[in-house]
């Protein structure tokens, strides 16, 4: 997907935050974007930041509406023409001791995290199959899908399924030139915070209204994150260069490195292979596009080294 200019970009949670940063380092490598989000307020803002005129197409959608995704992207398709590149980036939280956790924490912030990507998947990628001429589908995650914390469960299993979900998907679709990615970002300046003012009166019951005020009382650290810009660059040179994981922030890497030391360890080492088992079920035993992933972050170091 390196010839990007004259395409087109779907991003959900398009207007503001990681979603409006993406937008901005797209239409700058030429693209028309697709910004799709919930709040009328940050759609009209959005427009207005990106001065993009004929190139930029705002449109409401609510991602746990299947109905409203494909109106969307019919919109899509009727001004652009085709869809390319597909992010998944709408999302919400809530943090806090899992056992304070309602029915309607769970639902509300998987519906959105998970629900509406799979939506996106679901609506999108028949149509970037269907046109022939390749395409990318990026998935924003979390670094708290890699170095999840206690206190963020709800969140955190939600971007692992959507971090897995990039994983499976890559060795099925790269031969057919859709290229998967899975943006795992550390924190970012964004309105994420502010996500309870779209949350569904029906999923209203929260167990953190509390753990919500004490840590918004907690102090402002809006100038330690990345901003909005900083990762929209980094999604596009992960488009460019093909990653399968979009990563940021540095101060992860002990945490990345245990995670991955931890669960090689765990192996049962000590016990034989079966051959038989081995053999017929080969196809289990290690991802191709993770392995490639290597090879591909490796030839990148060494250019920037060089």
């Amino acid at each position: 997907m390196q010839n990007l200019p004259g395409k087109t970009a779907f991003i959900t949670g398009g207007a503001s935050g990681i979603g409006l940063g993406i937008a901005k380092a797209l239409l700058g490598a030429g693209m028309n974007v697709v910004i799709a989000d919930i709040r009328d307020d940050h759609l009209a803002a959005a427009e207005a930041e990106l001065a993009g005129g004929d190139r930029v197409l705002p449109l409401k959608l609510d991602v746990t509406d299947r109905a409203a995704f494909a109106a969307a992207a019919d919109a899509a398709e009727a001004r652009f023409g085709k869809l390319h590149i597909l992010c998944n980036n709408a999302g919400v939280a809530v943090v806090g001791p899992t056992e304070l956790a309602t029915f309607a924490d769970w639902d509300w912030v998987m519906g959105v995290n998970v629900g509406g990507t799979i939506n996106g998947i679901v609506t999108v990628l028949p149509r970037i199959l269907a046109h022939g001429e390749g395409g990318h589908i990026v998935n924003t995650a979390s670094m708290s899908a890699l170095v999840p914390v206690g206190g963020t469960t709800i969140y955190s299993c939600g971007k692992a399924a959507v971090t897995s979900m990039m994983e499976c998907m890559r060795p099925e679709l790269e031969a057919r030139g859709v290229i998967c990615s899975a943006f795992c970002p550390g924190a970012v300046q964004s309105n994420i915070a502010e996500a309870g003012k779209t949350r569904p009166a029906d999923l209203a019951e929260t167990g953190y209204a509390e753990a919500d005020k004490r840590r918004a009382s907690g102090g402002n650290f809006m100038h330690l994150y990345q901003t909005k810009e900083e990762v929209g660059e980094r999604v596009l040179q992960g488009i460019l260069n093909d990653e399968l994981y979009i990563l940021t922030h540095s101060e992860f890497l002990d945490g990345v490195r245990e995670r991955g030391e931890a669960t090689s360890a765990a192996v049962q080492t000590h016990l034989p292979e079966n051959p038989d088992y081995k053999q017929t079920f080969a196809m289990l035993f290690r991802n191709p596009a993770i392995t490639e992933e290597i090879a591909r972050q490796d030839a990148l170091k060494a250019t920037r080294r060089a």
